[in-house]
């Protein structure tokens, strides 16, 4: 994998190309001093003060004698003052218009990912933001941000980046009919389609067995038209939708290999699969419930699935593990 390979992948690139097959996006370069505060993790967790009144959490109830635990009285010895939230009021407006001509609800991304393992922070559960406000409390919750910011370029062969010279914010229409098992990855070695997967492989969906051989037709017509001689890298990843009237959106675009997910492949096997042209595309769906993948959920934050010595978990059962020892030997555990 090349810089090269991996900058066509960021959205700011490949989207003005693909756009008449993609879904309605804007894209924002974002300045600095946003992209500082994104990564600022010196301090308390602050959303920015929104000039337009906005809030991430609408339905949190402010309880004024818990708050009032949080403040620090006078003479208790902490000098330190309060920090005042930042503000981005210029960013904050011309964000705000972009969700409103986009019909006032969209799904944020920054050159390659999307926030999608701080889902579990927003108030329904999902990408969907309504403000700027929601979109910056996805962002800063986001583990998987921080290897668009931090490590974009770590797996590439000629390495002499450490970030992009510029970071964008893409907003993506919102579509609430969306269905996750019409969504498919797509693998292409040496341009030619090599393979297809199912995206969401935590579920199976009997009913896409039998449209399996339709949307493989779909999937490769699309190929050939629009992708295999517009997209400039020889090996590389694409994801799509299906919608129900037959017509297939292009998504996002991801390097070969590296951090991209094989899903119901392995990169060792796709490799072998050196295409040709008239070739038949191997198309792997979730059979049935024995088959679903849950090691491969992504929705959800990294502490949630990092296990190994040292972690949060592994602290957790050590914790519970002595607790547990204590109370087995404490003379109450006799009585």
């Amino acid at each position: 994998m090349t810089e090269e390979e991996v900058n066509r992948c960021q959205i700011q690139e490949w989207y003005p190309k693909f756009k008449s097959v993609s879904i309605r996006t804007l894209i924002h370069e974002l300045p600095e001093y946003f992209v500082e505060y994104l990564l600022d993790d010196s301090g308390p967790f602050l959303l920015p003060a929104s000039v337009s009144n906005d809030d991430a959490l609408p339905n949190r109830i402010h309880n004024a004698f818990e708050e009032e635990d949080y403040r620090v009285s006078e003479g208790s010895g902490d000098e330190a003052e309060p920090s005042s939230p930042p503000s981005f009021p210029e960013l904050e407006l011309k964000i705000k218009e972009s969700i409103e001509s986009l019909g006032g609800a969209v799904f944020p991304k920054l050159n390659w990912s999307a926030p999608k393992d701080a889902a579990w922070i927003s108030t329904s559960g999902t990408l969907r933001c309504t403000s700027f406000c929601e979109i910056v409390l996805l962002l800063r919750s986001s583990d998987s941000l921080v290897h668009d910011l931090c490590h974009a370029y770590d797996s590439c062969n000629d390495k002499t980046l450490t970030r992009p010279p510029s970071f964008f914010l893409a907003l993506r229409k919102w579509y609430p009919s969306l269905r996750p098992e019409m969504e498919f990855r797509c693998f292409v070695r040496g341009r030619c389609l090599v393979g297809i997967s199912q995206r969401e492989v935590t579920m199976c969906y009997p009913a896409l067995s039998e449209k399996k051989n339709d949307i493989k037709v779909l999937i490769q017509e699309l190929f050939d038209s629009n992708v295999r001689q517009e997209f400039e890298s020889e090996n590389y990843t694409f994801d799509v939708y299906v919608t129900k009237d037959e017509r297939v959106k292009i998504l996002d675009f991801n390097p070969w290999g590296a951090f991209t997910l094989p899903l119901l492949f392995a990169w060792e096997e796709l490799q072998q699969n050196v295409g040709e042209e008239g070739d038949d595309v191997e198309f792997r769906i979730v059979e049935s419930q024995c088959a679903v993948r849950p090691g491969l959920k992504t929705a959800v934050p990294y502490d949630y699935l990092d296990t190994k010595p040292g972690s949060g978990w592994d602290q957790f059962f050590r914790n519970a593990d002595d607790e547990l020892q204590r109370q087995t030997r404490s003379p109450e555990a006799g009585a």
